[in-house]
């Protein structure tokens, strides 16, 4: 049995890696404003879903391989900085007009795709794993990847909301466009920032 100290950690390690901003959140954020929570809780739902995934994946022995490979957890980076940075261009050139027809609805796989594809995810992933790991037991992953699974999904969901309330004060093309513009652009600065912190600065 796991004490409430060990539990309380995994929450608020949790919580600082789901709620700060970051690639998923900014697509979140995006696509509350445009299309709603309700429409958005799929890609939610496969981010949330796509990160225990990863998690456990980690947990049972791709840390091994991270650690005996460094270059492997450096390649993923670069194809996922590449991959978040066509995401951000895509949500910076969007059109201003604010009809969800007009832009489409990120799904569940996007949002399970993506997780696998951000570095974020896999820093919090390799992190957590080491933080967390006992010799000779998966309990504490499992508790770990529980108390996760909550804690992100509330964390994505009031980025959601939060993208739904701005909906109502950007009622001008001009102020879709810059608030696109500026998801676009925190995207890709994210991305290559994480980026460059895994080349120059692990």
């Amino acid at each position: 049995m796991l004490s409430f100290s060990t539990m309380l950690a995994m929450a608020i390690f949790a919580l600082t890696m789901s709620i700060t901003p970051g690639p998923v959140n900014m697509v979140i954020l995006s696509s509350g404003t445009t299309h709603g929570v309700r429409a958005t809780h799929g890609f939610i739902w496969g981010a949330v879903l796509g990160f225990i995934a990863l998690l456990l994946t980690v947990s049972i022995g791709l840390m091994q391989l991270i650690n005996s490979h460094p270059l492997f957890l450096t390649t993923l980076t670069v194809v996922g900085t590449v991959f978040l940075v066509y995401v951000g261009l895509k949500i910076a050139r969007s059109t201003p007009a604010i009809q969800a027809i007009q832009r489409p609805v990120p799904n569940f796989g996007q949002g399970a795709l993506l997780q696998w594809l951000n570095p974020k995810a896999w820093i919090a992933c390799a992190s957590g794993v080491s933080l967390f790991s006992q010799a000779n037991t998966m309990t504490p992953i499992w508790v770990f990847a529980a108390i996760y699974l909550v804690v992100c999904y509330l964390s994505l969901l009031a980025w959601a909301i939060v993208g739904a309330k701005m909906r109502a004060l950007l009622n001008q093309p001009r102020y879709i466009r810059w608030f696109n513009q500026f998801l676009g652009a925190a995207l890709i600065v994210s991305a290559l920032w994480m980026l460059w912190q895994q080349l120059f600065m692990a």
